[in-house]
């Protein structure tokens, strides 16, 4: 399969950032993936003690699509996230400092009043933890032709970024990607991803990532057409090494050993 495109979410719910290419470390996370969250009212997430929590104790699309209409970029070099709303620079706030958290708590105190359960409060994931939906798959992949065939059942554009994945590829049939559970994938410089399980679908993904609006039923869609409500595989890092756009992922010939968590 061929990588078309690469995303990172540094802020769960927040919106993607394009990347030419990533460095993906054996046993760890993609890089600047779900680096923050933002707690609606509070979560009991400990940093010093990280427990996976359930997504909806955050601001999230699932509940919050209001989210989409943000156009977000984290800064790695001066640690800035920088919020842009229709089509300006609405907050510029400096992640690792109070007054940088102070400030992103009035901005959605101010933006999303009516969808706050408490304090909008930014969390910080510590180096051995991020605030993925998912406890042990830490890549996700989707198949564009995946997406293009419920396109082809719906009679209507679906874009791919509804499903919030960080590597796009093309090359795979439609619905392959079920297939590859329990294989490896290698890559290029060693790489190596072992294919965990499939992405099982929420209401996230009927927001338009564009307009926030919530336009379309996708788990029910996938659920008609295909009898489950999966789309994209989750993936852990077996062995290190940088992805780039247009890079390829072969799949091994037999099925790795799993120990899902």
């Amino acid at each position: 399969m061929r990588i078309e495109t690469l995303y990172r979410y540094p802020v769960k719910g927040l919106s993607p950032e394009r990347l030419s290419q990533a460095t993906l470390p054996a046993g760890g996370y993609f890089p600047g993936d779900r680096l923050f969250a933002i707690e609606n009212g509070p979560s009991g997430f400990d940093p010093a003690e990280p427990v996976h929590q359930p997504k909806i104790k955050y601001l999230m699309l699932m509940r919050n699509e209001s989210l989409a209409r943000l156009r977000t970029r984290y800064d790695d070099a001066s640690g800035d996230l920088v919020i842009r709303h229709e089509g300006k620079e609405a907050l510029r706030a400096p992640m690792a400092t109070e007054e940088g958290h102070a400030a992103l708590a009035r901005f959605f105190e101010s933006f999303m009043p009516d969808e706050l359960r408490g304090e909008p409060k930014l969390l910080t994931a510590p180096s051995t933890y991020r605030f993925t939906d998912s406890r042990s798959g830490f890549v996700s992949i989707i198949n564009l032709a995946s997406v293009a065939d419920l396109e082809g059942r719906l009679g209507r554009p679906v874009d791919p970024l509804r499903f919030r994945g960080n590597l796009m590829v093309s090359g795979l049939s439609a619905w392959g990607e079920n297939d590859l559970v329990g294989r490896d994938l290698d890559g290029p410089d060693g790489l190596k991803l072992q294919v965990i399980k499939r992405i099982e679908r929420c209401a996230a993904t009927n927001v338009d990532p564009d307009t926030g609006a919530r336009d379309m039923q996708i788990p029910k869609a996938l659920m008609k057409n295909y009898g489950h409500v999966d789309c994209g595989i989750y993936c852990r890092i077996i062995a290190g090494g940088t992805l780039r756009e247009g890079d390829a992922l072969m799949p091994s010939e037999t099925p790795a050993e799993l120990g899902i968590a």
